[in-house]
């Protein structure tokens, strides 16, 4: 009901139309749903290059997509027209919003279109979406992206879990992009351990920050990704800061959106003593994939003992991701599940 209500607040139309067939499979597969757009150009764009978002939706859901004027027909099975009209809606929404929409943003309103509606986070029509600059929109990318978010905005101790490719570090630096510009926090402080994957690298020539920037560079990628050149700014006045955990001890960071990623390479002591850092109306977010753990063992014990202990703790909440949540190339997705697999094998 809400996303009809919005549609039409769009100016959108669902008018689903039946053609009869010679028997009811073929009815029920010749069924069709049109749906009107008031802005032809706009309408022109969401189909991308070489109609290649439509394909998407076809090959993803099932169904057949015609575009001519302003009109739409999809065809299909009565949910798969459902899910596809809900997916082109949400994607004109993003087009009228002066939004791009390419493979990626197609791949994720797919996967809030085929969640059960009783599991999708409360929020806006299509993802839910923050601003994080002046000229800037981060939107989740999946529901369980979704939950992170809402999560992020109700709990001021929250930890995503999951593997490489679920957007838990990315979203996280746009939700606190997103409280910076709100001026709802005064600084975004970010940090990781300063660990090798699996190599030693020796000296490393330079001043302190040349030494430690090669461990923060994903961090300061994801910051640049969500607000752009004003990054750089805010950095050179200290709103923005990224650090190596071993830097944390002893401070109090108030006022403040800190967000400690790759937590699977914090020792019991590094987590707790980080997590102790937190100062007056400040919020945390720990991000971690436990089985990717550079610590001797390679096993995740701060990050684990952290998720054990804390599990009941008011105020602490917990995103699961799965490999199903990955958002990276689709083979990321496939890779996640064939280590998966293979370690459950090992197990048995």
């Amino acid at each position: 009901m809400r996303r009809d209500a919005r549609a039409r607040r769009n100016g959108s139309a669902l008018r689903p139309t039946q053609t009869t067939g010679q028997s009811t499979g073929k009815r029920a597969a010749r069924e069709q749903t049109t749906l009107e757009f008031p802005d032809n150009a706009k309408l022109s764009s969401l189909g991308g290059a070489h109609q290649k978002n439509l394909v998407q939706i076809e090959q993803k859901l099932g169904v057949r997509v015609a575009m001519r004027g302003n009109l739409v027909a999809v065809e299909g099975a009565a949910k798969a027209r459902e899910q596809a009209a809900s997916v082109l809606r949400a994607l004109y929404a993003r087009i009228e919003g002066g939004e791009n929409t390419g493979l990626a943003e197609v791949d994720a309103e797919i996967r809030f279109a085929l969640e059960e509606p009783a599991k999708l986070p409360a929020g806006d029509f299509g993802a839910p979406s923050i601003k994080t600059a002046a000229a800037r929109i981060a939107r989740v990318r999946s529901p369980a992206q979704g939950a992170y978010l809402d999560l992020m905005r109700t709990h001021p101790l929250v930890f995503g879990v999951g593997p490489a490719g679920t957007g838990k570090t990315y979203l996280a630096a746009a939700f606190g992009a997103h409280l910076l510009y709100d001026r709802r926090v005064e600084r975004l402080i970010l940090s990781r351990p300063a660990l090798e994957a699996g190599e030693r690298l020796g000296f490393l020539p330079g001043d302190l920050k040349e030494k430690i920037d090669p461990y923060l560079r994903p961090l300061y990628d994801a910051l640049f990704d969500v607000m752009g050149e004003q990054c750089v700014r805010l950095m050179e006045a200290g709103t923005i800061e990224v650090a190596p955990l071993a830097f944390m001890r002893g401070r109090t960071l108030a006022r403040a959106f800190v967000i400690l990623d790759e937590a699977q390479n914090c020792s019991a002591a590094q987590m707790k003593m980080f997590l102790t850092r937190l100062g007056e109306d400040s919020r945390m977010v720990v991000t971690g994939d436990p089985s990717q753990s550079d610590l001797p063992g390679g096993r995740a014990e701060g990050l684990n003992e952290a998720l054990r202990i804390l599990n009941d703790v008011e105020g602490v909440a917990v995103t699961h991701f799965t490999d199903k949540d990955v958002v990276r190339h689709p083979l990321v997705t496939r890779i996640v599940r064939a280590y998966n697999g293979a370690q459950a094998e090992d197990r048995k």
